[in-house]
């Protein structure tokens, strides 16, 4: 008996004539791009879990607890964070010679520009840098996750002319940092809100710096060009730079009185206003529910809760007239800002929270790895004549 002939339908074609796979869709969006067991994303119902555990629950606990959970898959018994803690208290050690370069950089670059340069200077000096071995790079990745806050306290205090201030050794993760860059140990609820921010920031699929992480690994390069690639895509505005430029506009907005009337002006004049609107979440950013209570707690400690009072009239009339929710940036930058946090330094501070994530999906990229290669939809001309060049017009 004669076997049926499989038919199949012929290939899309585009208009130049060219076979083409599938139809493009600008900035990937809604492609899946790959699986993963590190974060989980629901945009209709507003859900953000790392590793199965929701957002709202790890906040209860402290950045190293999820940065654990995000490296190693678990989340840690008292023993293994004590051991994590003194892993990443130890990282605070910057070499010298990244501490030297540090101090010759030109004093009025991007912070984040400062962060990727000595992000890579530092893995000059790492004798365990182009050691492949899932042990060397989970070391790698808990130095980096220790050592990018003492760049960024270090870089801040030299372009402003201060001495440098040493990290110590008994405070955690983020009272550490805020120490250094502000010169005085804060209280308990500052500390813990600026936590549970590193926390609310750690990870988020595969975004954009993500993604680049990702696509730098998977050709086998070492984990920290693959994380400076990353510092690379998060410093742009329409990722981590959106925070710094929502506390621009709250600056130039002055008062809350004044909040309408700027945004309507500015929606008018079709500019871009930051801070709202996300390409995954379809209702409420999960981070933005806790952030917003920061903004509203810093501006009640300080005495000024004009900043929170005007982010919320501003996220007020942008859900009504554009039915856009604030996300992740937009509450972050009045939280920050009460703080006594540089507005220049959002962008790194975003970076030393993420590294924590980057280097989760770096170590899966690098267990399960097959190269980064997607195909592009060609829309240029077709069957051109080659011609001698005194022979072209």
């Amino acid at each position: 008996m004669a076997q049926q002939a499989e038919t199949t339908s012929p290939a899309p074609v585009a208009s130049n004539g060219v076979a083409k796979a599938a139809p493009a869709k600008a900035g990937l969006e809604d492609v899946v791009a790959g699986t993963s067991d590190i974060c989980f994303l629901d945009g209709k119902r507003g859900i953000l879990s790392y590793r199965g555990y929701d957002i709202h629950d790890l906040v209860k606990g402290s950045f190293e607890e999820t940065a654990y959970l995000l490296l190693y898959g678990k989340l840690p018994n008292k023993a293994e964070l004590s051991d994590f803690n003194k892993k990443i208290a130890a990282s605070r050690n910057v070499p010298q010679p990244v501490i030297d370069r540090l101090k010759q950089l030109p004093r009025n670059i991007h912070p984040m520009a400062a962060l990727r340069t000595l992000v890579s200077e530092a893995g000059l000096y790492d004798a365990q840098a182009e050691d492949m071995s899932r042990e060397a790079n989970l070391d790698k990745a808990i130095r980096m996750i220790g050592m990018i806050p003492m760049l960024v306290a270090y870089f801040d205090a030299a372009r402003n002319g201060r001495e440098l201030t040493k990290p110590k050794e008994n405070l955690g993760h983020a009272e550490n940092f805020l120490y250094m860059l502000l010169g005085k140990e804060q209280d308990a609820e500052v500390v813990k809100m600026f936590d549970s921010a590193l926390t609310l920031h750690a990870d988020h699929e595969f975004n954009a710096s993500t993604f680049t992480g990702r696509c730098i690994a998977a050709t086998l390069s070492d984990i920290y060009s693959a994380v400076v690639g990353a510092i690379g895509a998060l410093k742009g505005p329409l990722h981590g730079g959106a925070n710094e430029q929502v506390m621009r506009m709250l600056l130039k907005i002055g008062d809350p009185t004044n909040a309408k009337e700027w945004i309507t002006d500015a929606l008018a004049k079709k500019e871009k206003v930051m801070g709202f609107g996300h390409r995954v979440y379809r209702t409420e950013d999960p981070r933005a529910t806790h952030l917003r209570q920061y903004s509203e707690s810093m501006g009640k400690r300080t005495g000024q809760l004009q900043w929170f009072q005007m982010s919320k009239t501003i996220e007020q009339f942008i859900l009504e007239e554009k039915h856009l929710y604030s996300n992740v940036d937009f509450y972050s930058a009045s939280t920050y800002y009460l703080m006594g946090i540089p507005l220049d330094l959002y962008t790194p501070i975003f970076a030393m929270s993420r590294v924590s994530g980057w280097t989760a999906h770096i170590l899966e990229q690098y267990a399960h790895n097959r190269i980064i290669r997607p195909m592009a939809e060609y829309t240029g001309p077709v069957d051109c004549q080659w011609r001698p060049v005194d022979q072209r017009n």
